[in-house]
């Protein structure tokens, strides 16, 4: 008997075990590719927040330590807070799965397909932080991506343009200057495991892409226009620079989007 779409991901979000949850992550993906899943609405209580473990300790963005890679400990706390991203990544693709009920199969399929990956890269960053002789928990982590999840709950059209298609995006952007500090101090293991998130992020992104110009459609909206809109109402007028173009592009940017992205950077 086919298990609910919607209540396997709202499980798998409030699963609080890592290990546990990397496993719901995987097999809601398998499941729903082997069509063991089915995707009728159904009420499940809000979420306001996810499951996960007692550690990390989660402090505001200001008051996470600034460590040099240059030193063991600056190592594995950059590997700690890119792990730390990809572990709040599978709750966000498990919420935008159970949450935003009767859009199209291809969206589910989508975002558990996102869910299972970042599993796997959680898992990959997890298991090179105990080589080592770290492991995730050690280094304190702040919130900032479910925090925007909690403000994009209401609509998932916000949710697509505001965490793919800016958060998600930003890390095509800062991920090649990554993998040359990694490469600097010769840890080519890691630089290895984000060229596959890189490679995997394009996708998610795309995802957000596709799905946010869908619902732009079905609601009549012009999505540059709207997107930029969004953009300068959740975040103001600024913009972080450099863009990582050719990805951003591969992820469903358009040209004219990139040229007033970059133009809210040299403002």
């Amino acid at each position: 008997m086919p298990r609910n779409l919607h209540a396997a991901a709202h499980e798998c979000l409030l699963t609080a075990d890592i290990d546990s949850k990397l496993e719901q992550a995987r097999a809601l993906d398998a499941e729903w590719r082997a069509g063991r899943l089915h995707c009728a609405s159904v009420v499940l209580p809000d979420v306001t927040e996810p499951g996960r473990p007692a550690r990390p300790e989660l402090v505001p963005p200001s008051q996470v330590p600034q460590r040099r890679i240059g030193t063991p400990e600056g190592h594995a706390a950059l590997i700690h807070a890119v792990a730390h991203i990809e572990f709040n990544a599978i709750n966000l693709a498990c919420d935008a799965a159970w949450r935003f009920q009767g859009l199209p199969e291809a969206y589910y399929a989508d975002w558990l397909r996102v869910a299972a990956e970042e599993a796997h890269h959680f898992t990959l960053l997890r298991d090179r932080l105990r080589a080592l002789g770290y492991d995730y928990g050690d280094f304190a982590a702040h919130d900032g991506l479910w925090e925007l999840a909690r403000k994009t709950a209401d609509d998932p059209l916000r949710r697509m343009a505001l965490v793919p298609r800016v958060m998600e995006a930003r890390g095509l952007d800062v991920t090649p200057g990554m993998m040359k500090r990694f490469a600097h101090i010769g840890d080519t293991e890691t630089v290895a495991i984000l060229e596959v998130i890189l490679r995997d992020e394009v996708g998610h992104v795309e995802a957000g892409t596709r799905w946010f110009r869908h619902l732009c459609r079905e609601r009549g909206l012009e999505p540059e226009k709207h997107y930029f809109e969004l953009l300068e109402a959740a975040f103001g007028e600024r913009m972080r620079c450099p863009l990582h173009k050719a990805a951003r592009r591969q992820a469903g940017f358009s040209e004219t989007e990139l040229q007033r992205l970059e133009a809210m950077c040299k403002d």
